[in-house]
Order: structure tokens, then C-alpha cells, then sequence
């Protein structure tokens, strides 16, 4: 993987703050704050994914009209909770 340095403006606070930190956790600093970016990252990639997943599904919706009810699904879930293989819920329209 290529690294290459960038340049980070912090505030006197959030740089004591990342410094004390990372002395407490016998990290540097430089690895506390590249770990921070990078789940920040991952958990924005995520909800990204999530928002764009429930636009699909709602499109989905629209052009089929197909829906599963939240009686349905919850029923389906709480069986899977429980180590069940059951069959998925069929859709109405």
C-alpha cells in the first residue's frame, strides 16, 4: 500500500486531547489519529451503503408494488434470532 503524508490542523484542545490518549493506550499519536479517520471512514462508507440500499428498495417498491409486512418480518427475524432456518416471507402486492 502507498502511504503519503498529509497535513492536519488541529486545535490546541484536540491535539492535547489525541496526545493524552494516545499516552494512555502506550499508542502515538499519529496511529491514534489514522485509526480514528479510518473508522470514521468505515462507519460513513456503511451508512452510505445503508442509505442507498433503502433508496433501491424503496424504488423497488414502487416499480412492483411487492411488500412484506412488519408483522412478517419480525416474525421472520425473531425465528433467525433464534437459530431457525425458516423460509423468507412471501410479498404481497
Amino acid at each position: 500500500m502507498t502511504q503519503s503524508t498529509t497535513s492536519l490542523k488541529l486545535d490546541d484542545d484536540i491535539k492535547l486531547r489525541v496526545r493524552n490518549l494516545a499516552k494512555s493506550q502506550h499508542r502515538t499519536a499519529h496511529w491514534i489519529m489514522r485509526e480514528a479517520i479510518q473508522q470514521y471512514i468505515e462507519r460513513e462508507e456503511k451508512q452510505q451503503q445503508f442509505r442507498q440500499s433503502a433508496l433501491s428498495a424503496w424504488e423497488n417498491y414502487q416499480t412492483s408494488g411487492l411488500y412484506v409486512t412488519a408483522q412478517d418480518a419480525d416474525e421472520w427475524l425473531s425465528k433467525l434470532e433464534q437459530g431457525e432456518d425458516p423460509q423468507v416471507p412471501q410479498c404481497h402486492v
